[in-house]
């Protein structure tokens, strides 16, 4: 699993790294759908093509255990939910030829996504994770950890300080786990916090926001420009009073934002006119990440 996804815990801070990773795991999702649609196009005449009837069981069989294969890669490195939406047709074949006797392969998760289902229903939900994952307790906690630390790197942009902490909070809980500091299930309860607060920042109550920060665009204007309340609110009023349709990559609509901000903020009281358009720039990046902003 390491050769596909990396080790987790280990600071994948190398681009170069990880960017192998992703293209050895698509070769591998490319060559196995390649055999799958192979073998489902000979699936009903294996005699005819002059294979007896063990030699198509035998081949079943290991079309069967790479498909298993990819599907654990998928769900270790956070692929599963990215990729299933594309797959509708691949998934049909699958069950009709293949899956015949084992339907437990991909079920919920499929649909939500690991790092959904140890969140929600009290982590009950990772009793549908395949068998061979599910009865490895080290192959389970670095599926979960692969996942919480894909979404914490995909969503980092919206609020870079924040999700910077829960990074580090990964990593000692990875090291703890590692250690034996904890015991397993202990482990299961803290990853399964710690995954709550990067899927809803909002309800994360260690975070102590002065009450009209009230949103998670105000939290990252907050988290991450000097815990500012009064920034905060300014920057937020300005960009909502201003914003256009479309304006997101949109040159002029942008500039009015960024004369909004800088109007309304007195030039974030800056008299340097590069640190002035360095302090814009980096709001600006942050303002674009939101959502709710869009």
């Amino acid at each position: 699993m390491h050769y596909f996804v990396g080790e987790s815990g280990a600071k994948s801070t190398n681009e170069d790294e990880r960017s192998e990773k992703e293209a050895l795991r698509l070769t591998l999702y490319q060559a196995v759908a390649k055999l799958i649609r192979s073998y489902t196009n000979l699936a009903n005449e294996m005699e005819q093509a002059g294979y007896t009837a063990k030699e198509a069981q035998s081949i079943k069989q290991e079309v069967a255990y790479f498909e298993k294969v990819r599907d654990e890669v998928k769900l270790s490195s956070g692929d599963l939910l990215e990729m299933k939406r594309f797959e509708p047709a691949m998934r049909q074949l699958l069950d009709m030829y293949i899956r015949a006797d084992d339907s437990e392969t991909l079920m919920d998760f499929e649909e939500f996504g690991l790092i959904d289902l140890v969140v929600n229903n009290d982590g009950k939900g990772l009793d549908s994770l395949p068998k061979d994952i599910r009865k490895n307790e080290e192959a389970m906690a670095e599926a979960i950890e692969n996942n919480v630390r894909k979404t914490i790197v995909d969503e980092n942009p919206v609020n870079p300080k924040y999700f910077e902490s829960m990074a580090t909070l990964l990593d000692e809980l990875i090291k703890q786990r590692r250690e034996q500091v904890i015991s397993y299930q202990e482990y299961l309860e803290q990853i399964r916090a710690l995954a709550k607060k990067v899927v809803n920042p909002t309800s994360n109550s260690a975070h102590n926001y002065p009450d009209s920060v009230d949103t998670f665009a105000k939290q990252a204007l907050y988290d991450n420009f000097g815990n500012d309340e009064v920034l905060t609110t300014q920057v937020d009023t300005a960009v909502r009073l201003n914003k256009e349709a479309d304006w997101l990559g949109d040159t002029f609509k942008e500039r009015k934002i960024e004369n909004a901000i800088l109007e309304a903020t007195n030039d974030f009281g800056m008299d340097d006119d590069d640190a002035i358009d360095e302090q814009l720039d980096r709001m600006m990046d942050i303002i674009k990440a939101q959502r709710e902003y869009h």
